[in-house]
């Protein structure tokens, strides 16, 4: 058909219609009758229920509709559809929790928001209000809420007939809603608060608690450590001098010209006995085998009795079968505090008391001495029990952080059903002899690679005549001369924005401020609501908090406190700084500087003062917490956590890397020391990625082999030397079901890495499963060290990673610039959200760095002529000399929303002027 007769073809709008209808019919679409709109509401009805946000219903709506073939109605009719979904699935969530709303039970939710003589706050806001310190005094508080919550049966609240995502949701809505407006709710909205409120309260306060506990009972041990310390300091100068008077003995005893019969006598003599008698060590004063360290905590057994009774009184535990005498030790105890008994009853347990501590108790029965025995055993106890919470043997019915660790693993029936696809997913043997045969044939691929470099005997690692490892250090990566010219050159040419227009202009590319949703659904947006989110993500980004803002800015300290609020959350602050990262990822000059994504971290430890009043002198405590960051090869943060700095990284490492919401293809891990054990090297590998550390000192490090030493070194006998560690493979061979099943269940997010980590870190008596992962662990590192060693450009790609975090650690150190960079926010969530903004802010001004540098070198390209790209990879976009954040701040949202394109770039001649 010539094409002039299709010339007009489509203007009459019936024509259009008509064949839109036949083509549709032809694929095999539908429009939406009554029976379509009843499936599709049936449909959102259910989703409804778990996350009622509009805009989450209309995609899953045009999903649905898609996989159905049904032709999209007009985006009004769905939305009206929607909005009638959403207020069934309201009446929905009532219809199921109503039955546990009987009259008792109203009048005592209705209770939580009036505030009762002799309170300053509701009962809800004090509920709400979390502990500053561990002390015996805030103990005692958060116990109170705990037996306040079980007098209301909170902890007996089943509300599974919820989905998780909407007991959170509602839980929110109860932590941060005000009494009145919670008073003047809706009954059908009003009680599903509270009930998720309390049920959600009633497993925080009892973690809450026992984390006090146990950090409490840690403050004292660590306390008695440092003391012990000075004590073992002391005593080694006092052993000085008697190391000298040992000398002087020793010249007379040995002198052979002295006789035999004059020895004592010219000691005497010539030393002195009072200087004899004063070194000689009463055998009563000789150190147990701890050293003394529980005599020291025992120096505090006061402070201890301060909150511990109320502790044990209030808590019941539960426990694997190798802790039941530590938990019958624990009911002996709680049963003397009731009845103020001080002796400890015949036959208590003492199975679980650690060898280095049983001197005490042998000392103390045998000198009859039933108040040291008391003591020694209660310390021993409290100990004990504290280290059982942390590996799981000990557990807590009704805890979230400390519960039965058997159920952090995938239940039998769901990992049988899983199981083939998992080992697809990960890439991992199906088998034991199939992954030891695997890691067979890379052991001898990785020694055939180091072994022609030791036997050379030169070059960077080679081995002395001693057999030790040497591994220089590497030298400074060259880069090419014309490197900072052209780094000069093209931050010349950025323009000089203000950081507010510049946080503004990349909302603008990557819409991440609509991620931030009212933590309540509401749907209305304010027309300032952009400017309101703008200056509280600054205020907490900056660190200098809501009311220099309001000065600064002009916006009110209420507005700038309810946006905060009610906006800012953790998974709002993660949706929208996985918004940034993947706007970042699609920028072409991101991928320069490599190919695929490698995931770094370090961890930047951040300390804060908080002032403790409960002496009669304020005393200034600072407790240290760290922002641990997780930083992509091409400069962007897309994972950022805050730990205790007590606890090793190692244990965090995976919780960012398995809830990576973003685009980037994370593979690989590079991080230093402290990030990596041989626990964790076995779980990277078993659920999928590549654990590159650079280790301090790897020479010293324990390398593993499968078979013999003489087997290994008759085929390497430079490389096989280094082989010296050997591992249980039956011990491997009889787990390898429950480490595919463990490392599932974090792959799927059925656990916490970090919570089944420090389980694993924790246990003095290690499982079959904890040994069995530490020994495949072993082979895991052995090969990596092996490929570090051999391979320089290995070595390189991971120091470069690490740069690359630290460059991003000294951005961000400029921009949370106020109060010198002390934290002073006392909660954990508060701190959360507060890295989470530093981390976003930091993310924006990477990502415009990054489309402006693009734009630079365009212009350059054009007036220089072709520039070499690979100069580019050693040009980081973390630069800030070219944004101002001091000030005064003004937010041109309606003007940078009005841009069309970019910004023009400086031009040379306004450079110069």
């Amino acid at each position: 058909m010539p094409i002039s007769e299709l010339v007009g073809y489509g203007a009459r709008e019936q024509t259009r219609t008509e064949y839109l209808r036949l083509v549709a019919a032809r694929q095999g679409w539908r429009t939406a009758d009554a029976a379509e709109w009843k499936e599709l509401e049936e449909f959102l009805l259910a989703r409804a229920v778990e996350h009622d946000a509009p805009s989450v219903l209309f995609r899953l709506a045009c999903e649905y509709l898609a996989s159905a073939k049904v032709i999209r109605p007009g985006v009004i009719m769905l939305m009206e559809r929607i909005a009638t979904v959403r207020q069934k699935a309201v009446a929905e969530v009532y219809t199921r929790v109503e039955h546990l709303l009987t009259e008792h039970r109203r009048a005592e939710m209705d209770g939580l928001l009036v505030v009762e003589p002799g309170m300053s706050t509701s009962r809800l806001a004090w509920l709400h209000r979390g502990a500053t310190s561990a002390s015996p005094m805030s103990i005692r508080a958060e116990l109170d809420k705990l037996r306040y919550l079980r007098d209301l049966d909170a902890h007996a609240l089943d509300l599974s007939m919820l989905p998780g995502a909407r007991r959170r949701r509602l839980a929110g809505i109860g932590r941060r809603a005000t009494n009145q407006a919670l008073a003047r709710r809706d009954v059908d909205k009003r009680y599903p608060v509270l009930l998720a409120t309390l049920a959600e309260c009633a497993v925080e306060v009892l973690d809450e608690v026992v984390q006090m506990f146990d950090q409490a009972i840690s403050g004292t041990e660590n306390g008695a450590r440092r003391k012990l310390d000075e004590l073992l300091a002391q005593r080694a100068r006092a052993s000085e001098d008697r190391l000298s008077l040992l000398e002087e003995i020793l010249t007379v005893t040995t002198d052979l010209d002295v006789p035999d019969v004059d020895v004592g006598a010219k000691l005497r003599a010539g030393i002195g006995l009072e200087r004899m008698r004063a070194a000689r060590r009463d055998p009563k004063n000789r150190l147990l085998r701890d050293h003394g360290h529980l005599a020291l905590i025992d120096a505090s057994f006061t402070y201890l009795r301060e909150f511990v009774p109320h502790v044990i009184s209030t808590l019941r535990f539960e426990a694997s079968v190798e802790a039941k005498s530590l938990v019958g030790a624990v009911d002996v105890l709680r049963e003397l505090y009731a009845r103020g008994g001080r002796k400890v009853p015949e036959g208590a347990p003492t199975e679980f008391v650690p060898t280095r501590w049983r001197g005490y108790l042998d000392q103390a029965a045998k000198a009859g001495n039933a108040t040291a025995y008391w003591h020694y055993w209660e310390l021993c106890t409290l100990l004990g029990l504290r280290d059982a919470l942390r590996s799981g043997d000990v557990w807590m019915p009704g805890s979230r952080r400390y519960s039965d660790p058997t159920t952090l693993l995938l239940p039998g029936a769901t990992w049988n059903a899983w199981r083939g696809e998992y080992c697809v997913l990960v890439g991992a043997p199906d088998t034991a002899d199939e992954a030891l045969d695997q890691v067979g044939e890379q052991l001898h691929a990785a020694l055939g690679d180091l072994e022609p470099l030791l036997a050379s005997g030169e070059g960077p690692v080679r081995m002395t005549e001693k057999g030790e490892l040497v591994v220089n250090r590497l030298s400074a990566e060259a880069v090419p001369d014309e490197v900072d010219e052209l780094r000069l050159e093209l931050v010349e040419l950025l323009p000089r924005p203000q950081l507010t227009e510049l946080l503004i202009e990349v909302d603008r590319w990557a819409s991440w401020s609509d991620q931030l949703t009212h933590a309540g659904g509401k749907t209305h947006r304010d027309p300032q609501l952009r400017r309101n989110l703008y200056a509280a993500i600054l205020a907490q980004a900056c660190n200098f908090g809501l009311t220099a803002m309001t000065e600064a800015s002009g916006i009110s300290y209420d507005t700038l406190s309810w946006t905060t609020e009610w906006y800012l959350r953790e998974d709002t602050l993660r949706e929208a700084n996985a918004a940034i990262v993947n706007h970042h990822h699609r920028l072409p000059l991101a991928s320069v500087g490599g190919h695929h994504v490698v995931l770094g971290w370090a961890a930047v430890p951040d300390a804060r003062q908080v002032p403790d009043r409960t002496g009669d002198e304020p005393l200034l405590r600072r407790r240290r917490r760290g922002h641990l960051t997780h930083v992509s090869d091409q400069h962007s943060t897309y994972g950022t956590k805050v730990i205790p700095v007590t606890d090793r990284e190692a244990v965090y490492v995976l919780d960012e890397i398995l809830g990576n919401a973003t685009d980037l293809p994370i593979s690989e891990h590079a991080t230093d020391t402290a990030g990596q054990t041989l626990t964790v090297f076995s779980l990277f590998a078993l659920t999928g990625f590549t654990l590159s550390p650079r280790i301090r000192d790897l020479g010293g490090i324990t390398l593993h082999r499968l078979g013999s030493r003489r087997e290994v070194c008759s085929v390497f006998p430079n490389a096989g030397k280094l082989l010296t560690g050997t591992v249980d493979i039956g011990l491997i061979r009889s787990q390898w079901d429950e480490m595919l099943r463990l490392a599932a269940s974090l792959k799927y997010g059925h656990s916490t890495a970090s919570l089944v980590v420090s389980k694993l870190h924790a246990s003095s008596r290690r499982s079959a499963l904890a040994q069995a992962l530490v020994e495949y662990g072993g082979l895991q590192r052995t090969l990596y060290a092996l490929r570090y060693l051999a391979d320089e450009a290995y070595r390189r790609r991971i120091t470069r990673q690490l740069n690359k975090g630290e460059s991003l650690h000294s951005l961000r150190r400029d921009l949370f610039f106020a109060h010198e960079g002390t934290v002073r926010r006392r909660h954990q969530e508060q701190q959360t959200e507060l890295a989470l903004c530093l981390s976003l802010v930091t993310n924006t001004i990477i990502t415009w760095n990054t489309a402006y540098l693009e734009l630079a070198l365009a212009h350059l390209s054009q007036r220089r002529g072709r520039i070499d790209r690979s100069l580019l990879a050693h040009v980081s976009p973390a630069l800030m000399e070219h944004v101002n954040p001091y000030g005064t701040y003004e937010f041109p949202v309606e003007a940078e929303y009005a841009r069309t394109g970019y910004r023009p770039l400086r031009e040379p001649e306004a450079i110069g002027g």
